[in-house]
Formats: structure tokens, C-alpha cells, sequence
């Protein structure tokens, strides 16, 4: 990170933490809505509830009324049942539709147990019978207020504990992380090669960044190199350089990442995809810490500290003999586990706050948070792509919210759970079943189509044909429903 980039990053935190000291010493003004085309009614409402932390609008036209919520976006909204052209009913749906967080009483003179059951259904969280018990509506607002007290006092503590739980762009206070920020702490002064294991989407490069950041070496930038992205024939002229006549196309001396690296720290992201001649050399390197160009027979010293990072199984790869052995063992000598994100579960809501503030505000959205029962779908998901497929869900939301909530709806498709053609015991065409798989294999390796080519036993070929036809099928689909 750039001095540039964490002033910045202090003078947001700064800005942040001001305001959660405003916000403390505020008392919370809360916007309560009452429509009802009886304006005695209005009035009485009015007068009843009248309070210092409660702004009170009023509508005596249903269409009024809406219109109102939209533009203010109060909290509580009291609606008459029965009224002309929209009844209390429609009410309760628009303003459901539009804002779930908001809390809507039905009034009504007409009772029936009916009704009442069907407004609650619909989103409603009371329903009082005219003549109104002004004493049980005091008390029933007042439990809305301090419930949305509650609310604001559980958002300013996380807040704070996204402040307090940040380590070097890594946020959490499960034990689990906690583990690893203590390994980082430990191990950053000293390391010469540490090796960062989990599965894909858990942070390994941010912890590359940590122990570089945390290093001696902390003044200079940190090269990273995606092993999954080099074309194997040239790994070697990548990593270690090349002279002159090295090869065709060789037309003058060039420097390898390792010796562009010298005096700092070299990530190697999905060190599992080297080649076994190469694995080889590295060996030696870090054995050594020496380079030698390809095509030169003279060596080269450098200083070097080496983060290398897989989600395989390098043990697995060891007794396959796809793995150097003595490789595993230079690289393993300190290893960094990442947990899971289903493992980490106390982390979510640490984890959903950061990233909605982040999008939020890339987006410039004045979005608060999430309705409760868009909370209870993401607790309830096992997260397969971890931190990085959860920052993937939050951003794709924010993007898409027309409110200033986020809800079901704003969410993918995919975390409501298997549709009817998903469930076991669909009946689904071999095809499409193959189709699924591919997409999710490519889904679970970030879209390394080498990779899901050997991980399906398949030719790239035959996974470019299939590929294709997905291609097809989605063309031929979106043309369906234009």
C-alpha cells in the first residue's frame, strides 16, 4: 500500500470514527407516518404520540400517504384499513415492496380475524381496532422506538468492532482468525519462504500482503506472480530471466521476476500449477538464493523472500509425485492456514457490514443495511467461495438495490436454494446436468480453464466445445425473453 493510499485510508477511519461519536451523542429522530382519511383521527394520532425524538407526517389521501413515504421514508407507518380509491391492504404492500425494514400498523373500525391474519402475512407488525386504545398505542410505539434504538446501538457497535477488527485489510474476531493475524505477527520479521494454504477465496494474497507489509523489507514493492497464468514452456524465462540467444525471439538480456524482486518479497499464487523441472529450480534458489538465467551459465545472487500460496492439497500432490517433496518441506517449514468462511461463521455480520459500507459508498448509495430475513438467507449459506464469493454477493446487491435496505430480491438467485429443476430428483437431460457441472467446476477454480480441464478429466478442447454451447444456450435464451 502506497503512503498516498493510507492517509487516505487514515482520514476515512478518522472521518468514520467521528461520526460514530456524533452519532452517540444524537438522539435519533425516527419519522412515523399516519394515513387515514378521517382527519379527527389525524389529529388525535398526533397529539397522542407527540414526543422530542419522534417527527410525526400525516396524509388524509391514501395516494398522499404513499407518495409521502417515498419522499421521507419514515420508520413507523400507521395506515387507515378502509379507505377510498387504495385501501390499507395496498398500502401495506407497496410499502413492503418498497422498504420491508419499515414498520406498518393497520387501523381499522371493521374487524375481523381475517384480515388481521392476512396483514400480518403481508409484512404488517400490528393491527389495532378503532376506537383506538391511545395507552396501548403509546406503548406500542414505544416499543418501536426502542427497538429502533436497539438497532442503531447494534450498527454503531459494529462499527466500531470493524475498526477494532481490521489487521492489515483482513477483518475478523473469531479465534480462528485471530490464529492467523498471531501467526503473521510472528512469523512477518523472520521469514524467508512461508507457504499460505486454503481454499480459493479465503484471503491468501492479503496475508502475502501482511507479511510483506510487516517484513524488514516493508519500503519496497512486494512482485506477485499468478503461477496458473503462465504458459508452461515459459515458467523458467518468466521467473528466472533469459540472455541473449536464450531462445528465439531472445533478442536481449532480460531479468526474471526473482532477480527484478532482489532485496524484497516474491508471491507465488497458486504455486501447486509449477512444473516439476521448475519446482526444481526453485528449489535450489531458495536453497541457495541464486538465480541463473536461462541460456547463461553464470549465476546471479539475490535476496529474497518467498510467499507462496495454493488451495490444493500439496501433501496429495506429494505422494502423486506431481510435487517435489523436498519443495514441500522448504516451502511448509512455516505454514498459514486459512479457515473457511463456513467455518468462521461469527465473522458474517463483521464481514456483511464492511463490504456494504465499502459498495455503498463506491456506488453512492445511502444504503443502512440488510432486512432481517436477507440476514437469516446469508447466515444460513455455506459459502463455498468464502470471503471473496460473499464480497462478490454484497457488491453484485448494492449495485442493484433501489433501497436503502438490502432484501431478498437484491440478492442472487442462488442463495434462495436449489429451484425445481435443482432439487435430487429432478429429471434433467445428461446435457444440462454436464453444462451445471462445468460452470460450477470453473465457478470453484476462479475460471482457470486449465485447471477445470484436468480437474474434469477432460481435453481443453472438449471444455472450449462445451463452453460454447453454454454460450449458445444463454444467446438463445436471452433472445426468447426480449
Amino acid at each position: 500500500m502506497s503512503a498516498t493510499e493510507q492517509t487516505r485510508k487514515n482520514e476515512a477511519g478518522q472521518s468514520r470514527r467521528v461520526a460514530l461519536d456524533r452519532s452517540k451523542n444524537a438522539t435519533p429522530l425516527i419519522t412515523l407516518l399516519v394515513i387515514d382519511d378521517d382527519p379527527q383521527n389525524l389529529e388525535l394520532i398526533t397529539e397522542a404520540l407527540e414526543q422530542e425524538n419522534l417527527h410525526i407526517l400525516t396524509a388524509a389521501d391514501p395516494k398522499a400517504g404513499l407518495d409521502l413515504f417515498f419522499e421521507k421514508r419514515p420508520r413507523i407507518v400507521l395506515s387507515d384499513l378502509m379507505m377510498p380509491q387504495i385501501d390499507g391492504m395496498k398500502v401495506l404492500e407497496r410499502i413492503v415492496a418498497v422498504d420491508p425494514g419499515a414498520e406498518v400498523i393497520l387501523m381499522t373500525a371493521h374487524y375481523s380475524t381475517e384480515s388481521a391474519v392476512e396483514a400480518i402475512q403481508k409484512g404488517a407488525c400490528d393491527y389495532m381496532t378503532k376506537p383506538l386504545n391511545l395507552d396501548k398505542l403509546r406503548a406500542r410505539i414505544s416499543d418501536l422506538l426502542a427497538q429502533a434504538a436497539e438497532r442503531r446501538r447494534a450498527l454503531d457497535l459494529e462499527n466500531e468492532l470493524i475498526e477494532t477488527s481490521q489487521f492489515q485489510g483482513m477483518i475478523g474476531r473469531s479465534p480462528l482468525i485471530l490464529d492467523v493475524y498471531a501467526k503473521v505477527r510472528r512469523i512477518a520479521p523472520h521469514f524467508r519462504s512461508v507457504l499460505v494454504t486454503g481454499p480459493t477465496g479465503t484471503g491468501k494474497e492479503l496475508v502475502a500482503q501482511a507479511l510483506h507489509r510487516l517484513s524488514p523489507v516493508a519500503g519496497k514493492p512486494m512482485t506477485v506472480c499468478n503461477c496458473s497464468a503462465i504458459v508452461e514452456t515459459l515458467f523458467e524465462s518468466e521467473l528466472f530471466g533469459y540472455v541473449r540467444g536464450a531462445f528465439t525471439g531472445a533478442n536481449q538480456d532480460k531479468a526474471g521476476l526473482f532477480e527484478s524482486a532482489s532485496g524484497s518479497t516474491i508471491f507465488l499464487d497458486e504455486i501447486g500449477e509449477l512444473p516439476l523441472n521448475v519446482q526444481a529450480k526453485l528449489l535450489r534458489v531458495l536453497q541457495s538464493q541464486e538465480i541463473q538465467r536461462v541460456g547463461s551459465t553464470a549465476t546471479r545472487k539475490v535476496d529474497i523472500r518467498v510467499v507462496a500460496a495454493t488451495h490444493r492439497d500439496l501433501r496429495s500432490m506429494v505422494e502423486q509425485k506431481t510435487f517435489r517433496e523436498d519443495l514441500y518441506y522448504r516451502l511448509g517449514m512455516v505454514e498459514i492456514r486459512l479457515p473457511r468462511l463456513a467455518d468462521r461463521k461469527e465473522d458474517l455480520p463483521l464481514l456483511q457490514r464492511y463490504f456494504l459500507e465499502r459498495f455503498s459508498e463506491q456506488y453512492g448509495k445511502p444504503i443502512s443495511g440488510f432486512t432481517r430475513r436477507a440476514q437469516a438467507l446469508l447466515a444460513r449459506h455455506y459459502w463455498p467461495g468464502n470471503v471473496r464469493e460473499l464480497e462478490n454477493v454484497i457488491g453484485s446487491a448494492c449495485m442493484v438495490t433501489r433501497d436503502d435496505v438490502i432484501d431478498i430480491p437484491d440478492l442472487p438467485e442462488h442463495l434462495s436454494g436449489p429451484g425445481d429443476e435443482e432439487r435430487s430428483d429432478a429429471l434433467i437431460s445428461l446435457e444440462t446436468l454436464e453444462r451445471r457441472h462445468v460452470q460450477h467446476v470453473l465457478a470453484r477454480l476462479d475460471g482457470n480453464k486449465n485447471r477445470a480441464a484436468e480437474v474434469l478429466g477432460i481435453s481443453r478442447a472438449t471444455l472450449y466445445s462445451i463452453l460454447q454451447k453454454i454460450s449458445s444456450a444463454q444467446k438463445a435464451d436471452a433472445g426468447g425473453k426480449s
